[in-house]
């Protein structure tokens, strides 16, 4: 099959600054981000980094727009997403962005095929006046499922669901796609498919994309690699390196494997040189 020509739909810009998010308690509002800055440009592919409760989910629930930060700006492209009315929000969701939660199952029809599955999620699309230029039958043959086309998802294996979902999620071709940790329930030869279709998603698209992992061996294969540590980000990765990150209010989250020679509390010397900086102990020095 000979597929129609696919227009470039530019990435979005992703720009955090100072986020910081709360979630209420009854015993005290629990603190999920501390001061978040993240600048992604249009097209680049990143995966959010950390262990569990780091705060990686909740950054992607803010860029999706689920809820307000509760200090900071979340922007994609021009759009203040804590400032937008809840109709231009929805707007901007429906048309430019796509979440897929964890649990392919959760973003699916179980009862209908692959391909229903994204032809309804191009309907949605249809209705509210976009146009996506390739069919359901096209989008499973351009990424590789279309041997799952007729089959229903309630019989697909977890993997084969996930790749079914990573479809329908850019069956309206969004500018923006979130996946909220892929390969939770999957191992081996499953897991590399999955990352594989997300892989080339990001470059049959050009759009941008963000990935939620705990796993460093799926977040390696990205462009660039974003760890989250205690709510802020602690590290990015880069062609193999990982570099620790300067916040825009100076602080600096030191790898976790040097913390034995600089504990918390510990009070540090700066010391600039020509073309490097040195941080000693203060009881390291002479008296």
């Amino acid at each position: 099959m000979t597929l129609a020509p696919r227009p470039t739909v530019r990435g979005a810009e992703v720009h955090l600054a100072g986020v910081v998010h709360l979630y209420p308690s009854l015993e005290g509002d629990v603190v999920a981000l501390r001061g978040v800055d993240l600048d992604i440009t249009p097209g680049e592919s990143v995966a959010l980094l950390g262990p569990s409760g780091a705060g990686k989910s909740t950054v992607l629930a803010l860029l999706a727009g689920e809820f307000s930060p509760s200090a900071g700006t979340v922007r994609i492209d021009e759009h203040d997403l804590g400032r937008l009315s809840g109709d231009a929000l929805a707007r901007l969701r429906s048309q430019h962005i796509s979440l897929i939660v964890q649990g392919a199952s959760a973003n699916l029809l179980l009862y209908a095929t692959a391909q229903e599955n994204v032809w309804f999620a191009q309907h949605g699309a249809r209705r509210r006046n976009a146009r996506p230029e390739l069919g359901p039958t096209e989008l499973l043959e351009l990424f590789g499922v279309a041997g799952l086309a007729h089959r229903r998802v309630g019989q697909l294996s977890f993997g084969e669901r996930q790749r079914v979902a990573l479809v329908a999620g850019v069956a309206v071709r969004p500018r923006l796609l979130l996946v909220d940790e892929p390969t939770s329930q999957l191992t081996g030869v499953e897991r590399d498919r999955v990352i594989d279709t997300i892989i080339s998603i990001h470059e049959q698209l050009e759009l941008t994309v963000v990935v939620v992992t705990h796993d460093a061996e799926v977040a390696a294969r990205l462009e660039r690699t974003v760890t989250i540590r205690d709510g802020r980000v602690g590290a990015e990765g880069r062609y193999g390196t990982e570099y620790a990150v300067v916040g825009r209010d100076g602080s600096l989250h030191l790898p976790p494997d040097v913390l034995d020679l600089l504990p918390p509390d510990s009070l540090v010397r700066v010391i600039r040189h020509q073309d490097a900086v040195e941080l000693r102990r203060a009881d390291e020095e002479a008296p």
